[in-house]
């Protein structure tokens, strides 16, 4: 009786999420972007939650009491964690459930994107994937946005989402000769992203390291750091 009341749920959910998604379509082809979202989000509040995923087991001794397991020395035995994903089996209509919530957060994602709200975009595309990683029209608002952000973290993002595309499309797509064009582009900004990012820690790192060396009448330039050709560096220190 309660798988049967749970099922009934969830159809029902989904023939509300579905119709308030299709007033959240209409907004959006108004340009309503505001408005969509509202619908969209309402939508998604509808639909049952994700399942969470199990964590790995691990596996023990099977005659071993578990109040002895490392107890000396001489008995400790190394703990065989399996890190392999343990599978989320699902419902017919928990598989249904799913892909409704990925379609609404990536027209979540689409509506950010309109709005220029490229973290919001990322975030709402990453619940979409979660759902669906195979989703195209995530990837590609996720990856969109990921470059607007133009950090170094964002812009190798997006390059993992692209090459996730170059896999996913057919040989015949035409969007595939422009996903490899933009990653030409990209692998330059990456490393002008990495190089600025790390500049930038090393000057924080330093004006730290010069108020506490400061107490001392000394500064991060009197350490020089000399390559020793054994692929280190040595310290020198200098007055």
């Amino acid at each position: 009786m309660s798988t049967d009341i749970s099922l009934g749920n969830i159809e029902e959910s989904l023939r509300y999420a579905d119709e308030l998604k299709g007033q959240g379509n209409v907004h959006f082809k108004a340009g309503n972007w505001e408005d969509a979202l509202a619908s969209y989000r309402v939508a998604l509040g509808t639909l049952p939650k994700r399942k969470p995923i199990p964590k790995p087991k691990q596996d023990l001794p099977e005659d071993e009491p578990l109040s002895q397991v490392g107890s000396s020395s001489k008995d400790k035995v190394d703990l065989d964690v399996k890190e392999e994903e343990v599978p989320v089996v699902l419902t017919e209509e928990e598989v249904k459930a799913a892909k409704a919530r990925a379609v609404l957060n990536a027209n979540i994602g689409a509506c950010y994107l309109k709005l220029s709200e490229h973290k919001e975009v990322v975030n709402a595309c990453s619940e979409a994937l979660l759902d669906d990683p195979h989703y195209i029209k995530a990837l590609q608002r996720r990856a969109s946005s990921n470059e607007q952000l133009n950090t170094w973290s964002s812009l190798t993002s997006a390059q993992e989402d692209y090459n996730t595309l170059l896999d996913l499309l057919p040989e015949s797509s035409n969007e595939k000769k422009e996903i490899q064009r933009t990653l030409q582009r990209l692998k330059p900004r990456v490393e002008a992203a990495q190089q600025q990012e790390t500049t930038e820690m090393l000057d924080k790192l330093k004006g730290i390291g010069n108020n506490i060396l400061g107490n001392f009448g000394l500064s991060t330039d009197n350490f020089k750091f000399v390559p020793n050709g054994q692929g280190g560096y040595s310290m020198n220190f200098n007055r």
